[in-house]
């Protein structure tokens, strides 16, 4: 019988990713920082729509940062909080509902918003979890999500293996994969999203110590929840070897260190006969070569080769 080792499409512990958020639910609004400046440039983009999205769903909610952001904004008359952490979802306030984003429970056409806010990393089946986003909205409704890309934590992850290797002969997965910016637009398409834009920018974060770095990583809940992550505590000697090596390679002369959180911000809509069509192969009613000012060549014919900017006179 296949467990979910076996199963290459299995990368994280979703049982690891629901107990890391219901541990850190008792102090995430001392660590929630990075979760709600998102937020907020997330919903920021809403002010660009000229649409009301009365009734909206809000996938991978916490302790609801988008409903403080989300105040008078789109029109929503109905916000629908969904977490797979029962702890940390009962500490927002509304309609609040326990799910999986890789098992959603809503009906087909039901929300004419949906967002999500640093959650969709966590998800095994990205394409499915896209699918199904994508049929609980209605016909031209909205998505919006942004998820850690794959330039997140990059000095952590290098200082951690190279620490590990060094210390302990061997390397386990101690910060988890994360989504690259140049593959989730192709997945937009595949899930039947109309009108995909896809676009990513850059938060680095300044600490003092990468000790507190790691505190904050657990207290907004995204410890590692890699499938094949070590099980054990890492060292001590380690540890403090991974902070060495993090604060020699890439501190700052005044003595902080940086942390980069890459965000990939994702929009779709669900597909409607109202939007933009891609013109019918064959339609153009002007030539390329005309609004290019070229020579147009017949198939089977040699191009005859232009000057190079060096033949010019």
């Amino acid at each position: 019988m296949a467990t979910p080792k076996d199963d290459p499409m299995q990368v994280f512990d979703r049982r690891a990713v629901r107990r890391h958020r219901d541990r850190a639910a008792a102090v995430f609004a001392e660590h929630r920082f990075l979760i709600d400046e998102v937020a907020e440039r997330l919903t920021d983009r809403l002010d660009d729509v000229r649409r009301l999205f009365p009734r909206a769903l809000d996938l991978g909610a916490r302790d609801g940062a988008l409903a403080r952001c989300l105040t008078g904004r789109g029109g929503i008359e109905t916000l629908v909080q969904c977490d797979v952490s029962q702890d940390l979802v009962a500490r927002a306030d509304g309609l609040r509902v326990v799910a999986d984003e890789e098992a959603l429970p809503f009906a087909p056409d039901s929300f004419d918003l949906v967002l999500s806010s640093l959650s969709l990393h966590w998800v095994n089946d990205l394409p499915g979890a896209l699918v199904q986003i994508r049929q609980a909205l209605k016909p031209d409704g909205l998505f919006l999500a942004a998820l850690l890309g794959g330039d997140t934590l990059t000095e952590l992850r290098q200082s951690l293996a190279d620490a590990e290797i060094a210390m302990e002969g061997g390397l386990s997965p101690r910060v988890s994969p994360f989504a690259d910016v140049r593959d989730v637009g192709g997945l937009m398409q595949r899930a039947g999203f109309a009108l995909p834009v896809v676009d990513a920018d850059i938060i680095t974060v300044s600490y003092a110590d990468p000790l507190r770095l790691m505190a904050d990583l657990r207290g907004m809940g995204e410890a590692n929840a890699v499938l094949e992550r070590r099980r054990t505590i890492m060292r001590r000697e380690t540890l403090m070897e991974a902070a060495a090596r993090y604060r020699q390679r890439f501190g700052g002369e005044d003595g902080r260190i940086p942390a980069t959180f890459q965000v990939i911000y994702l929009t779709g809509w669900a597909p409607h006969a109202s939007q933009p069509q891609a013109a019918r192969r064959g339609s153009a009613t002007a030539r390329l070569a005309e609004a290019l000012d070229a020579q147009e060549i017949a198939a089977g014919e040699k191009a005859v080769p232009m000057p190079t900017p060096a033949d010019r006179r």
